[in-house]
């Protein structure tokens, strides 16, 4: 599908750009070649293809959860320069 000048303009002022006459020719042949090839693209026979979400199988990725026990809070208490065995102690800051 060739796109003439006019039609680049069109767009052009669609998308609220300033472009030059040199610009103009340039585009209109870049334009045409990107809609000859979602022609082509849209020749192809796709009846027997399957709908997908992604081009690459993945699967899920995650862990279980599992319940441990969970010593974290007493050890990181034991490097804090100020606590009250459950909680660290901080300055009050009003």
């Amino acid at each position: 599908m060739k796109l003439s000048k006019d039609e680049v303009v069109y767009v052009s002022n669609l998308a609220k750009l300033d472009i030059s006459e040199e610009e103009i020719d340039s585009f209109a042949k870049k334009l045409s070649d990107i809609l000859v090839y979602v022609d082509k693209l849209n020749q192809i026979d796709t009846s027997n293809v399957e709908p997908m979400a992604h081009a690459v199988e993945i699967s899920n990725a995650f862990r279980e959860d599992v319940v441990q026990n969970d010593s974290g809070a007493i050890s990181s208490l034991s490097n804090a320069p100020s606590s009250d065995g459950r909680h660290f102690k901080v300055p009050k800051i009003i």
